[in-house]
């Protein structure tokens, strides 16, 4: 059956259920979404394999499907017709919480556009685990994701991070978590505070705990391995506001009038004003912002 988008067919009532499943450690699996798993009428898994696992260890008979990031789209009228049709669907990535940096955003878009009823299962999230492990402040947070790898799009959440007021969660891969602190030390300020979550909840769970610069020299040393996540502290807002404002914007919209990159504005603030990185990259930012709405 084919779906046209925008018109909601549903005529079954039936659940899409969301289920979080473990990051590392089968025990972190709650009740609830055992059950879930053992009584949908299929469950979507990023990965059938890995996730065949998990159901063998909760004595689930469920068939699986394959929905995963270059699949969902072909899926999506699939799955609006088994709920169509009555049948309750689980969905998992394959660890943590599904659509946090993992495939489904667009099914569950799909699903409720389409009036079927999307019930989140709790559980697992690196995202989460690690905030509250990092002993930077938790009460509010920006979560970015994965790091692009290079360019432009690199530059701008690096950026974001250093002028950050929140406390800013990503995911990196062990091969790039020196390269990453290196970079976050020359645009954050090697004296940033930054926690590096690895491997959470298995055997080898280690949370280290420093400055960005303090970080980077551990890990040259140490090689990591396993699943990543880095929690930087946010910026000091109150430190070198001894600059005035006015002062500084001109400079800045002196300098990006000129064609400097944004980055190398922030830093021409460093060195000839001596302000503060965080608030340097601040004022870029705000000057963008403005120069843009015009």
């Amino acid at each position: 059956m084919s779906h046209p988008r925008g018109a909601p067919l549903s005529s079954g009532v039936a659940n899409l259920y969301v289920v979080s499943t473990p990051i590392g450690n089968l025990g972190d699996l709650s009740p609830r979404a055992a059950e879930t798993l053992r009584t949908v009428h299929r469950i979507l898994a990023e990965d059938t394999r890995r996730t065949r696992v998990l159901a063998d260890h909760v004595e689930s008979t469920v068939p699986m499907v394959s929905l995963h990031a270059h699949n969902e789209n072909e899926r999506i009228d699939r799955v609006l017709s088994w709920l169509d049709s009555g049948e309750d669907l689980a969905l998992v990535s394959d660890a943590g919480t599904p659509l946090v940096s993992d495939p489904g955003g667009r099914t569950v878009a799909a699903v409720v556009e389409h009036g079927h009823t999307v019930v989140p299962i709790p559980g697992p999230s690196a995202v989460i685990s690690a905030l509250v492990a990092s002993g930077l402040a938790a009460d509010r947070f920006l979560y970015l994701g994965f790091v692009p790898r290079k360019g432009k799009a690199r530059t701008e959440v690096l950026e974001r991070i250093a002028s950050s007021t929140e406390t800013a969660v990503v995911f990196e891969s062990p091969q790039r978590l020196v390269s990453l602190l290196e970079a976050l030390a020359e645009t954050c300020g090697g004296e940033r505070r930054v926690a590096v979550a690895r491997e959470l909840t298995k055997v080898h769970e280690e949370v280290r705990r420093g400055t960005l610069d303090e970080t980077a020299a551990y890990y040259r040393e140490r090689p990591p391995r396993g699943e990543v996540t880095v929690v930087v502290g946010p910026v000091d807002v109150a430190a070198g506001e001894e600059v005035p404002i006015e002062e500084a914007t001109s400079l800045a919209a002196e300098l990006v009038a000129g064609g400097m990159k944004p980055s190398a504005v922030a830093r021409e603030l460093v060195r000839r004003l001596d302000v503060a990185r965080n608030r340097a990259y601040r004022i870029v930012h705000d000057l963008e912002g403005t120069t843009t709405d015009e």
